[in-house]
Parts: C-alpha cells; structure tokens; sequence
C-alpha cells in the first residue's frame, strides 16, 4: 500500500502565486522553500542600505524572511506552510 502523504493542502503538488506570477509547490513545503526551489532567493531589502533578504537560518530566529502572504505582513516565509492559491506580495 502506498503512503498517504496528504496533508492540509491536499494530496499533491499545487500553486502559490508570487507577486502574481504561478510558482510550484510540493505538499508540505514552506513559503520560503517553495520559493527558493523557483530560484527566487530574495524578496525584501533592508531599511537603510537597500540590501536583499530571504532564507538565512530557516528556522524563523532571523526574521530576513519576512513576507506578505494573503496580505498578511511580516509572515516568516522559512515558517509558513504554503497553501493552495496563496497570494505572495514581495513589494
């Protein structure tokens, strides 16, 4: 018997979309690794010096994660399971 590997979001890989752009997602990925496995490996700067953000710890001690999902601000990507037909905002 095969292994039920559905979850919350259902039982196979599904869309977000980032900035209104399609990006792939497997079942039980986070925000952040749904996009850095899309090649998309910043999406803030910091306040002063306008330098790029995304993963650095991946376990939500950092906070460079930081993202608008659903229009929620400050979501911690590396901590947030990714949904079906979430709305990502990286401005």
């Amino acid at each position: 018997m095969e292994p039920d590997h559905s979850t919350a979001a259902g039982p196979g890989p599904f869309e977000i979309f980032v900035d209104g752009r399609p990006v792939a997602v497997t079942v039980g990925q986070t925000v952040g690794a749904a996009l850095h496995a899309a090649g998309i490996r910043s999406w803030r700067t910091t306040r002063f010096g306008g330098r790029p953000r995304g993963l650095f710890c991946g376990i939500g001690v950092c906070f460079d994660c930081l993202i608008v999902v659903n229009g929620r601000p400050a979501e911690r990507a590396c901590r947030l399971e990714a949904r079906p037909g979430d709305e990502v905002s990286t401005s």
